[in-house]
């Protein structure tokens, strides 16, 4: 499943996407790409929002893998070292093949 980050990475903004991941985990997806293209404005809610998800995924044997990511998103999450939990691709067809 490709899951489309919001515009901003923000706790104000994170509760729409927690729940698409939450839906599509009860539905039986749990290897999912988070495409992060859009995705521009950055908190630590957001952040920590997506180390959950992945912690959640992992529990239920997926995981989760990040695609599109452009900056700041590449400088927050080197600086962070978050680029070294998550798997991270320049495409989704190269996220979503990385699962088989």
């Amino acid at each position: 499943m490709v899951a489309h980050t919001p515009d901003e990475l923000t706790e104000e903004y994170i509760s729409d996407l927690i729940q698409a991941i939450d839906d599509a985990i009860d539905e039986g997806h749990v290897q999912i790409v988070a495409q992060m293209d859009r995705t521009d404005i950055y908190d630590s809610a957001g952040l920590n929002a997506l180390v959950d998800i992945q912690e959640k995924l992992r529990t239920e044997g997926g995981n989760l893998k990040i695609s599109g990511l452009v900056d700041p998103g590449t400088r927050i999450l080197q600086v962070t070292r978050l680029d070294q939990q998550f798997d991270v691709f320049e495409s989704v067809i190269d996220a979503v093949s990385s699962f088989q």
